[in-house]
């Protein structure tokens, strides 16, 4: 499939002269073998998990002198929560792309390549770009240990000023007060929820959870916070005054677009109380604009498998759910418009809540459960041992097409097959959606 190769690459690209290259290091490489060791070299979350996992800013300070502070020079709206921050932030950079904004755009993780985590307006950072930045970072001898969502987000940053984005849209990594992204001023912050999820990281309690999340709040910077309750908002508010910032309490009746659904309303609502509080800082992002931007949100930003329908005969639907909170409201969606049978396909990471996710499916749907390729799968052995007599109506498989393959013999016209979980599980189904033609990358 062909790539849209992006933007193309300033020649100052990085400020200063090219340092020495050590004799190991003394051969270049192409945009594959720089992905590559851009995985192997430094440990990843996306293969990792929590392994990988490096808090602090400490590294992300020392790689952002190196390069100047970028971060300095730009302008940034910055959203964390647990589940939707990926939603909000894409529809924020769609329609800030639409009221003629140069608009970066920093997402976690990627469905198909690389270079899909960094955009501006749409366009994925250039590959020739990728090659030479993790050159400069390979040639220079560091006192620390970046990690692979430290380089990249560096990466990003570089990309945004060099190519003079007027805003940045900036999705946290993980947690908040520690994660690389927050060395970042931003103009206002977002919160969309808090849930249990990464409790091995970011604490076994929801408040705890959202102190790490509160940690994005900013002195005089307004935060908009998706949904508080008596557990989390005392957190929120005590961060909020003491750095004196005003929090935003987003309206629920508001006009929705066309093509606003299910559980998307709710990260909709968050984006249009950001957009107000924007109109008010000189943007354009007035309703009719808000509209076009949802409108060609695939094509400003690339999003896929948020409660995307890819067949109507069987109804087939996918979505990147992947823990308990978000399952809930992925089915609470489904009930709105699904019809007939519901078969479901799931997959998830070995480390996840799957007790908790588990609770969460509804006793009449047929599941076809499945490993993936991602080493951060679950083994089928221990999926068929945690699901054991939990779901009545059940089938295992080794492969997500053998799920598909007998969920689609199972299936009438009339019923709905929903496929969802894990990032790396829908990955797998939309190259195969692609290759069909059924669905469109754009």
């Amino acid at each position: 499939m062909p790539r849209n190769r992006g933007l193309s690459i300033p020649k100052d690209l990085l400020k200063k002269e090219p340092l020495p290259i050590p004799s190991k290091h003394n051969n270049s490489m192409n945009y594959s073998e720089t992905i590559d060791w851009l995985f192997r070299q430094f440990p990843a979350y996306h293969n990792l998990g929590a392994q990988a996992y490096n808090p602090g800013l400490k590294n992300i300070e020392e790689l952002s002198a190196f390069f100047h502070n970028p971060e300095k020079e730009l302008r940034f709206i910055h959203v964390g929560g647990t589940n939707g921050k990926g939603s909000v932030s894409n529809m924020l950079a769609s329609i800030l792309t639409e009221s003629g904004e140069t608009v970066g755009l920093f997402t976690s993780p990627h469905l198909f390549d690389f270079t899909e985590r960094i955009r501006i307006n749409g366009n994925p950072v250039d590959e020739q770009f990728v090659i030479e930045f993790c050159e400069k970072v390979r040639n220079h001898s560091w006192k620390i240990e970046p990690s692979f969502f430290e380089i990249t987000w560096m990466m990003a940053l570089v990309f945004f000023h060099r190519n003079s984005c007027s805003i940045v849209v900036a999705e946290v990594g993980l947690g908040g007060r520690l994660d690389a992204t927050n060395i970042i001023q931003p103009l206002i912050s977002v919160i969309t929820n808090i849930g249990l999820d990464h409790v091995n990281i970011l604490g076994d309690t929801r408040a705890k959870i959202a102190f790490e999340k509160a940690g994005i709040i900013k002195t005089h910077t307004p935060v908009v916070l998706g949904e508080t309750d008596s557990e989390t908002f005392p957190v929120f508010e005590s961060r909020a005054k003491e750095l004196q910032a005003e929090i935003i309490i987003p309206r629920k009746e508001i006009s929705l677009p066309e093509g606003i659904i299910g559980y998307q309303t709710g990260n909709y609502i968050i984006v249009s109380a950001v957009c107000d509080y924007l109109e008010t800082q000189g943007f354009s992002v007035d309703q009719t604009v808000r509209e076009k931007g949802i409108r060609n949100l695939k094509r400003h930003t690339g999003f896929f498998g948020r409660m995307e329908i890819i067949a109507r005969h069987p109804l087939t639907i996918v979505d990147c759910a992947h823990n308990a909170e978000g399952i809930h409201a992925l089915f609470q969606s489904v009930k709105e418009f699904s019809r007939g049978t519901l078969h479901c396909i799931y997959g998830t990471s070995s480390d996840k809540d799957l007790e908790a996710i588990l609770d969460e499916f509804p006793a009449d749907a047929h599941f076809y459960f499945t490993a993936f390729a991602n080493p951060r799968s679950i083994r089928l052995e221990d999926l068929k041992e945690k699901v054991d007599s939990r779901v009545e109506k059940k089938l295992f498989f080794d492969s997500p097409l053998k799920a598909l393959e007998k969920a689609q013999d199972s299936a009438n016209k009339a019923d709905t097959i929903l496929i969802f979980g894990s990032f790396f599980l829908v990955h797998d189904f939309f190259e195969v959606f692609f290759q069909k033609g059924l669905a469109e990358k754009k």
